[in-house]
This record gives C-alpha cells, structure tokens and sequence, in this order.
C-alpha cells in the first residue's frame, strides 16, 4: 500500500484522492471474494481440489485414516470383529464400554487410550496367524467398516487415482488391516503399525514404534524416497492436530473433518479444509449410545488393556 501511494505523489490532492480510494476499493473488494471463496470451499463437498495435477509422476496423496476416510478408529472396529468371534469375553467388554463411547462422540485421539488399545491389540493376537487376521480383516470391513467410509473424503482419493498418481492410507491401525482397507478403496496400498511375527505368528511385539504423530511423518519421507516422489507436489490429508507432521511435509495439506487444534492451525497457515460432518450424514452413519451394543463392542480393545491394568 506505501509504495502504491507512493507512486500516486504526483497526481493533484484531488486526483490522488480519488484514486487511493479506488485502490483501497478494488483491494478491499478482492479480499472479500478471496475470504468468501475460501469459506465457501471449507463447507462445499462438491468444490473440487486443487489437486490433483493429471499425469504429475512425481506427485502423490496420503490420507489419515480414524475420522478422516472413515467414522471411528479402525482398531476399535477391528476390536468390535474379533468381540464377534469369541477372542474374548463379555465380562471385559462391557466393564469399560465408556472408552470406544468417549472416542466416537468426541471424534478425536487419545495417545494414551490409542496405545492401551494397541497394547491389548497386540496382546490378543500373539499365537495367531498372520493369514488367519488378514482373513478376518476382510469380513470385519465388510461387516463394520465399509459403510462408515466418507463419501466426500472418497471422492477426494479418487480424482487422485483418476489423475494417474498413487494414493497411499498412513494410519497408527495395524498394517495387515490399513492393507484390507487400501485395497478394499481401491487405493495403491497402505502405511501402517508393523505387529512382529515368527513364521507367520504373531509375537505380540511392535517393529519399531506404533505409526503416529512424528512416525508417520518419517514413513512419509520414506516412501517418498523410495518411490521418487516430490514432497512440494504432493498431498496429505487428516482430521487430526497430531499429523500436523505429516501434513507440513507436503506441498497441498489439507485438513478434513479438523479436530479444534488442527483447524486453528489450518486457518492460520491457509491450509484447505474439508468437513463432512453435516447433521444429515451423522444421522444416517450414527453415533451409538455409550450404553449400546455397537459401544460396547467398539470398545474392545481399550476395556481389556484397562482391566488388566487394574486386576
């Protein structure tokens, strides 16, 4: 602006007048269509993104998993299966139901309730097969997971699929699951927590650290390396503050869904947003009472980690 009336010095008070009162006109006028399409993109599901960039080798999409493609956390849905096929029982299901409850209606990650849950995950798999858990995986999408997926995050994944670029799930969920799910989409293939196994058994041991925060930032870069992939050119998408990481390692974040923090974040970096949490599809997904059967079910994991703790 100082340099703009500047260069107006050598016109007539009058003239220069007028004319600074165009500028600020004209550059009050392009901020508000700037700020009404930015808002107008954040709650239209129909706007399309920025990216893809059709036939972009050297791009590619990553996309969060809990509340971002899907309604809920995987792990506890996969918790909900296995409940289903008597890996446990009933008595340490329902005695800490409130757990998978305070997850679904809050809509956001506890690091300390995620890795109680993946703790006790990984406890009830040790001896299993690693064939027989994929297998189960399969059913589990189609009896929980399939109809909880985002339309609107779908279509995102799939105009990147239709541009020619990979599009890659980066989730804290076990990779044998995050797998099943990837393929299920139709996506490239999956990031995911690395259960140890012997021979095809689970040891219920982790390789390394579960995929969250910081790590899935390094599997990111990683991959992006071994694919020959440019960073500035690619996408990431989640509804999470703590993938903040992963998002700020690529040249189009976007935050779909954004917990409170991430969206704060998002504005302020004028990062694109996605929400499709309209009161129309929370009703047809639903939220389960915390009292409910699907509750208790979902709540699988976490209740056993929480009553071994306390026995």
């Amino acid at each position: 602006m100082l340099t703009v009336m500047a260069a107006l010095g050598w016109l007539t008070p009058r003239r220069r007048s007028a004319t600074a009162r165009s500028v600020l006109a004209g550059e009050a006028s392009a901020e508000a269509a700037r700020k009404s399409s930015q808002e107008a993109t954040e709650v239209s599901e129909a706007a399309e993104p920025e990216f893809p960039v059709l036939g972009d080798e050297k791009a590619a999409a990553f996309f969060d998993l809990d509340n971002t493609v899907m309604q809920g956390a995987a792990l506890f849905h996969f918790g909900r299966g296995l409940y289903k096929r008597k890996f446990f029982e009933t008595r340490d299901l329902a005695k800490f139901a409130w757990q998978q409850a305070w997850f679904r209606l809050a809509g956001v990650e506890d690091p300390e309730h995620m890795q109680e849950a993946r703790d006790s995950a990984l406890s009830i798999v040790q001896g299993h097969r690693v064939a027989e858990l994929q297998s189960i995986g399969e059913e589990i999408y189609d009896e929980y997971m399939a109809e909880r997926i985002w339309p609107g995050t779908r279509a995102l994944a799939q105009a990147h699929l239709d541009a020619g670029q990979k599009v890659w799930l980066v989730t804290a969920a076990p990779v044998e699951i995050a797998t099943v799910i990837a393929r299920r989409l139709g996506l490239t293939g999956a990031l995911g927590t690395v259960a140890e196994s012997v021979d095809g058994v689970y040891t219920g041991k982790l390789v390394g650290e579960p995929l969250h925060g910081p790590a899935k930032a390094e599997a990111v870069r990683a991959l992006a390396a071994a694919e020959g992939l440019d960073l500035s050119r690619c996408a990431a998408y989640s509804d999470s503050h703590n993938d903040i990481p992963m998002l700020s390692l690529v040249g189009h974040p976007y935050a779909i869904n954004p917990d409170t923090k991430l969206r704060k974040h998002a504005r302020k970096l004028d990062w694109r947003l996605r929400d499709y949490r309209t009161g129309r599809k929370a009703a047809k997904v639903g939220i389960p009472a915390a009292a409910g059967v699907g509750a208790v079910a979902g709540g699988t994991a976490a209740a056993i980690a929480l009553h071994r703790r306390r026995r």
